[in-house]
C-alpha cells in the first residue's frame, strides 16, 4: 500500500512548497487511491509540490500515469510537481520512458 504523509514546508501563511512522502509499492491496486489523494492534495498547495519517493518500493506503469496525469493538474493550477528521494529502480523506469526529462528530480 502506498502512504502519503503531506506536510507544508515553511512558514504558514506563505506559498511554501508541499512536500509528500509516499511509501510501499505503486502498482495496480493503489493507484486510484493515489491518484485521488494527491488530487486533494493539490486543492492546498500553492507554488511547488515535491513528491518523495524515497520510501517506494515499486513503481507500475500505471504509477507513472498517475504521476503524468497529477503533473498535468498541477500545471493548470500554476504548480510545479517535483520528484525527490527517486530509487535506482524508479530512476531507472523514469530513464527508460523519457519521464526524467518531464520532471524536475531534486535531491
Amino acid at each position: 500500500m502506498t502512504a502519503i504523509d503531506s506536510a507544508p514546508l515553511g512558514e504558514p501563511g506563505t506559498a511554501a512548497p508541499t512536500l509528500v512522502h509516499l511509501s510501499g509499492d505503486i502498482g495496480l491496486f493503489t493507484t486510484a487511491r493515489l491518484r485521488q489523494r494527491l488530487i486533494n492534495v493539490l486543492g492546498s498547495s500553492t507554488g511547488l509540490l515535491v513528491l518523495d519517493l524515497s520510501q517506494v518500493t515499486f513503481c507500475s506503469t500505471g504509477g507513472l500515469g498517475v504521476l503524468i496525469g497529477v503533473q498535468g493538474r498541477a500545471r493548470a493550477r500554476g504548480i510545479t510537481l517535483a520528484l525527490t528521494g527517486v530509487p535506482p529502480r524508479v530512476a531507472r523506469l523514469l530513464q527508460i520512458s523519457g519521464l526524467d526529462r518531464r520532471f524536475p528530480i531534486r535531491t
